[in-house]
C-alpha cells in the first residue's frame, strides 16, 4: 500500500468516524451524547493541546488545564450579574467569550515566553508551578472567584439545548484537529519541529527559537481557552478545586492513555476515561472486589500501567500495531499466490525455448 492509499484509507476512516458522530443523537441515549461524548470531546480538546506541544514541540506542559481554567473565570467574571462572587460585570455573552479568550491567549503568551526559554524536566516543572500559582490566585482572590468558585453560569442562548454544545463540541474538535495536522506542514510547523529536534543547530541558522516556543504555547493555550469554554458552559460553574494538581494531571493521563504522540490519541484517551468514570461502578460484582469510587484514581493507574507496558505510545499505538499486522498479513496472501504460480510459468517459457532450438 503506498502512501497516497494509506491517507486517503486514514481520511476516509476519520470521515467515517465524523459522520457515526453526527449521526450519534439519533442512535443513542441522550446521556450517553450529552454527558459521555460531550464531556469526551472536551476533554479531548484539552489534551489535545497537551500532545500537540509533546508531538510538534518537544514540550511537555502541565499548565493546559489552568488555560482551560483561565477562559472559564473570565468568562463567569464578564458574564455575570449579580452573583454571589467575580466581578459581575453583566457583559452580552458573546462579548465575555471574547474577554475570556483574549485573557487567557495573552496569559499564555506571557507564560509561554518565560517558559520557553527552558526545556525538557524544567520546562515540565515550571508549567507545573503555573499550575500551582494559577490554583492559589483563583482560590485566594474571592474579588475574581475565592475557594467556592463562580457558580449559576449559563451557556448563550445559541447553544440551549445540551445536544447543541454536543455539536459544537464536535465541531471545534474537527477543527483544531485539522488545524494542527495543517500547521505541521507549515513554515512554522516546519521549524517547531526543527526547533524539537536539534534547538542549538536551528539558532545557528538564524531561526528564533524561544518565539517559536512561545508562539507554540501560545496556540495551545488558545485552544485550551476554548474547550476551557465549553465546560463552563457543560458544568454551569467552575472552582479552584477544578484546576487543582489532581485534575491536572489527570489530563496528562488522558493523554498518554490514548497516545502522546497520536493527535487522535486525545480524544481516544478522553473517550476511555470517561467511559471508566461513568459506567466502572455500575459493572456487576465490582463493589465485591473492593474497588469504589473512592478508588477510581487507583484503578485509572492501573489502566495506565497496563497500556504503558503492552504500549508505551497508548492505546493508538496498541491500534496502529494491528493494523500493521492485518496489512501485512493482508500483502503476503497474494505474493504467496503468485508465488506459487511463477515456477509453471518459468518452466512453460523453458519449455517454449527448448523446442525453439
Amino acid at each position: 500500500m503506498n502512501l497516497r492509499e494509506r491517507l486517503t484509507g486514514e481520511t476516509l476512516a476519520l470521515a467515517g468516524l465524523v459522520l457515526i458522530l453526527v449521526l450519534l443523537p439519533s442512535l443513542a441515549t441522550a446521556f450517553f451524547v450529552n454527558f459521555v461524548m460531550t464531556q469526551t470531546l472536551i476533554l479531548g480538546l484539552a489534551a489535545a493541546t497537551i500532545v500537540f506541544l509533546a508531538k510538534y514541540g518537544g514540550m511537555t506542559s502541565l499548565a493546559q488545564l489552568l488555560m482551560f481554567g483561565i477562559a472559564g473565570f473570565m468568562f463567569g467574571n464578564a458574564a455575570l450579574d449579580g452573583g454571589a462572587r467575580g466581578l459581575n460585570l453583566g457583559w452580552h455573552p458573546w462579548a465575555a467569550v471574547g474577554f475570556a479568550i483574549l485573557v487567557t491567549t495573552l496569559a499564555a503568551f506571557l507564560l509561554g515566553a518565560i517558559a520557553s526559554r527552558t526545556t525538557g524536566i524544567y520546562f515540565l516543572m515550571l508549567t507545573l508551578v503555573y499550575g500551582v500559582i494559577g490554583y492559589f490566585v483563583f482560590a485566594q482572590i474571592v474579588e475574581i472567584s475565592g475557594p467556592g468558585g463562580i457558580t449559576s453560569i449559563q451557556r448563550p442562548d445559541l447553544l440551549g439545548p445540551p445536544v447543541r454544545l454536543y455539536y459544537a463540541g464536535l465541531l471545534l474538535s474537527v477543527v483544531v484537529y485539522a488545524g494542527f495536522r495543517t500547521i505541521r506542514r507549515t513554515a512554522f510547523g516546519l521549524a517547531l519541529q526543527g526547533v524539537r529536534d536539534d534547538p542549538i543547530r536551528m539558532a545557528s541558522l538564524g531561526f528564533n527559537v524561544p518565539l517559536h516556543r512561545t508562539l507554540a504555547f501560545t496556540l495551545a493555550g488558545f485552544v485550551a481557552g476554548l474547550a476551557g469554554l465549553l465546560n463552563v458552559w457543560w458544568n454551569g460553574q467552575i472552582d479552584p478545586a477544578s484546576i487543582s494538581i489532581g485534575p491536572t494531571l489527570i489530563l496528562l493521563i488522558i493523554a498518554v492513555i490514548g497516545g502522546i504522540s497520536s493527535l487522535e490519541g486525545a480524544w481516544l484517551g478522553a473517550f476511555v476515561y470517561v467511559l471508566v468514570f461513568t459506567y466502572l461502578r455500575d459493572l456487576p460484582f465490582v463493589d465485591r472486589i473492593g474497588i469504589t469510587e473512592a478508588r477510581f484514581n487507583t484503578v485509572i493507574g492501573v489502566i495506565v500501567l497496563a497500556i504503558m507496558v503492552l504500549s508505551p505510545e497508548g492505546l493508538t499505538g496498541i491500534v496502529q500495531r494491528l493494523r500493521g499486522r492485518l496489512r501485512r498479513r493482508a500483502a503476503t496472501e497474494p505474493t504467496a499466490s503468485t508465488g506459487g504460480s511463477l515456477p509453471v510459468h518459468t518452466t512453460t517459457q523453458k519449455e517454449l525455448g527448448g523446442t525453439r532450438s
